[in-house]
């Protein structure tokens, strides 16, 4: 017997036609976060350079929800999650700002929003879960 999901509208999605879905939206995600990235729209700093980044003056903002941030954080980093960090952009520090998520999507797309408002802004590349499987190190 095969499961079926029915979806908003008319339509009803069954068996692998799900995660076919699914699979072509994180593609189509990711070719937007590529083409940022080659385009030069938006910067990543990678986990080992976090730490030498930190010590030069820039400032980690972590984009997360507060429970994320309560369960676990990289130390230093102030919680502005994304939802609200147009809301709170007067709250940010001057300067550099890196901020993160869990993996990076959140953190593109609020790098996306802080350089569109003119801030120098950097994606840590992976977030907080490579942060972490580095061993909480950079």
């Amino acid at each position: 017997m095969r499961s079926s999901i029915r979806a908003p509208g008319p339509w009803t999605l069954t068996g692998g036609r799900v995660a076919r879905i699914a699979s072509i939206a994180a593609a189509a995600e990711l070719g937007y976060v590529a083409e940022n990235l080659r385009a030069g729209l938006t910067r990543t700093v990678q986990w080992h350079e976090l730490t030498s980044r930190l010590a030069a003056g820039a400032h980690l903002i972590d984009v997360r929800s507060p429970a994320e941030h309560a369960a676990g954080h990289i130390p230093g980093a102030v919680n502005v999650p994304l939802d609200v960090l147009r809301d709170r952009l007067d709250e940010l520090p001057a300067g550099e700002l890196i901020v993160y998520c869990q993996v990076g999507q959140r953190g593109h797309t609020a790098a996306m929003l802080l350089r569109r408002t003119g801030r120098e802004a950097s994606n840590l590349d992976g977030g907080y879960r490579t942060w972490a499987a580095a061993g909480g190190v950079g």
